[in-house]
């Protein structure tokens, strides 16, 4: 059984910044990629940033230039810096773990966890 443990939420003031992390454990013989997703309320899920175990990244436009998001394959966690912070970039950030088990890929969500921007 997959588990993904995220963290570091919270609320942060405009042009603040924030350190997201999610960790996998459990039933899985490699992982492909780990992806940050977010959800504002009324909105569409939406990517944020992606991560491969070959260390190749992917941003939205949005958040382009002010996040880093990084794979640490021996602790299989992923952790998306973000800098600059906007009110427009709260919502409920939920990790994404694309693995290997048995031959076969699968995904796996993480509960989310809630980023608030606001003064």
């Amino acid at each position: 059984q997959v588990h993904l443990v995220e963290s570091g939420g919270g609320m942060v003031q405009p042009g603040g910044s924030l350190r997201l992390s999610c960790a996998a454990s459990g039933g899985f013989d490699s992982i492909n990629a780990m992806t940050w997703y977010r959800q504002a309320p009324g909105k569409q899920r939406e990517l944020v940033a992606a991560v491969t175990s070959n260390q190749d990244t992917n941003y939205a436009y949005s958040v382009k230039g002010r996040s880093t998001i990084s794979f640490d394959n021996a602790k299989s966690t992923v952790t998306l810096q973000m800098n600059s912070l906007k009110p427009e970039d709260t919502a409920v950030y939920q990790c994404n773990l694309d693995f290997q088990y048995r031959g076969a890929q699968y995904t796996y969500w993480g509960q989310g966890t809630q980023v608030t921007v606001s003064s």
